[in-house]
């Protein structure tokens, strides 16, 4: 078996793979993220992730941090829409000391009000920074368009407004009812025996306090495709095209993502690099994304160009998606195009921490983990005819939103 997995008594999963390295690598994953937040708290998820370093019932910020700096290792986090992770890689003899700061910044956390003070301060920065950056503003704001009045539309820091509003009692509240122990994996990479990782994790994790509590999460609602344009002080127009799309339990995924990949995915040899910057030299950057997620998707095709290019680009990105939708590919196209994905998969485990948190990520979603080789053979059986139903389906123009920022001035 290519991994391992032991669940605690309280639903942890302790998530195993062996690596033969001098370095390991470590993540706890949560199944909680900005969607599970109320309305009236954006960035309530985010914000409990910045303050889990803030101060804990035995340590305090500076012995949190130095915790495992102090022996060369690197301890971060994140937040997505749906997840919240911590990970750290440090030498294969720290893997009992990195557990042991998870657990206590996980579940021992006190979160003082100076901090909480402090960290609004900086969220508010980092919402003013966010705001700067055009290309990553108009993708979250695409975002709000396909999913208005509903919690996957919202950024996930939040604004201004729900960051002031934030209490210690809604801390409380969204941990108690999202940090759920059944839904969270310790997922280790290290050369290990899995009988010692079991004993570390029992011993660190084995007496965290069960809870295990049902939650729905909102469901989607109808989607409106729409076209909008809104002036900004930039000096580039920014541009994103899409829609929803399917969640990470439809049948179609696979495909989607060989078919997104060849459309504007990882590499300069995508369609729309091609046509876009290398033939017509219109936009630096061109791609194009899919995002699964539990229950929906999101595709989005992202470019920058000066105003007067932006018809030319949209007009250039249209007959590419039409050829999709046309044409089925030739054998030879469709064997160089899963050829290209399978060998980006395969260099993608080279990056040991992303592959143990895409393994708990999977463990967590679809309670196993697929083998290189069984992810292989999902790609291999796409066929030509499907991708081009799936085409049909997901680029159908008037199904797309675009939302465009364009110079004020």
């Amino acid at each position: 078996m290519d991994y391992q997995v032991h669940t605690l008594k309280n639903g942890i999963r302790v998530l195993f793979k062996r690596g033969t390295t001098s370095i390991s690598h470590a993540c706890l994953i949560i199944n909680a993220g900005s969607r599970d937040e109320k309305n009236d708290k954006g960035g309530l998820a985010h914000f409990i992730e910045h303050l889990l370093f803030k101060r804990t019932k035995k340590r305090t910020t500076n012995q949190i941090l130095n915790r495992l700096e102090l022996v060369g290792a690197d301890l971060n986090a994140y937040t997505t829409k749906e997840y919240t992770c911590i990970h750290a890689s440090f030498i294969n003899q720290y893997l009992e000391r990195s557990l042991d700061l998870f657990e206590d910044i996980v579940f021992q956390s006190v979160f003082p009000e100076d901090e909480m003070l402090k960290e609004k301060e900086v969220i508010l920065d980092e919402i003013s920074s966010y705001e700067d950056q055009p290309d990553e503003a108009v993708n979250d704001d695409f975002e709000d368009l396909i999913f208005q009045d509903h919690p996957l539309g919202r950024n996930i820091l939040g604004t201004p407004e729900s960051v002031k509003s934030f209490t210690r009692k809604d801390i409380e509240e969204f941990r108690a009812l999202n940090y759920r122990t059944d839904e969270m994996i310790v997922g280790v990479f290290g050369s290990y025996d899995f009988k010692k990782v079991i004993k570390i994790a029992e011993k660190i994790f084995g007496d965290v306090t069960a809870n295990i509590k049902e939650r729905k999460r909102l469901s989607v609602t109808s989607y409106h495709p729409q076209n909008t344009s809104l002036k900004k002080p930039i000096n580039q127009a920014h541009c994103v095209i899409g829609c929803r799309s399917y969640s990470f339990y439809h049948p179609d995924k696979v495909g989607f993502l060989l078919l997104n990949n060849l459309l504007g995915g990882n590499g300069m040899s995508s369609r729309l690099n091609l046509q876009i910057r290398e033939k017509h030299g219109i936009a630096y950057t061109i791609e194009s994304n899919y995002t699964p997620m539990s229950d929906t998707g999101i595709f989005s095709i992202y470019f920058g160009t000066d105003m007067v290019k932006i018809k030319r680009a949209k007009d250039l990105i249209f007959k590419e998606l039409h050829k999709l939708k046309a044409d089925a590919l030739g054998s030879i196209q469709l064997h160089q195009a899963k050829q290209k994905f399978i060998g980006q998969i395969a260099l993608g485990e080279e990056n040991r921490i992303g592959l143990i948190i895409s393994m708990a990520k999977s463990l967590l979603d679809y309670g196993k983990v697929d083998t290189l080789e069984e992810v292989f053979l999902k790609i291999d059986a796409v066929s030509a005819s499907r991708l081009l139903q799936i085409s049909n389906q997901m680029f159908e123009t008037s199904q797309l939103t675009t939302l465009l920022f364009e110079p004020s001035e």
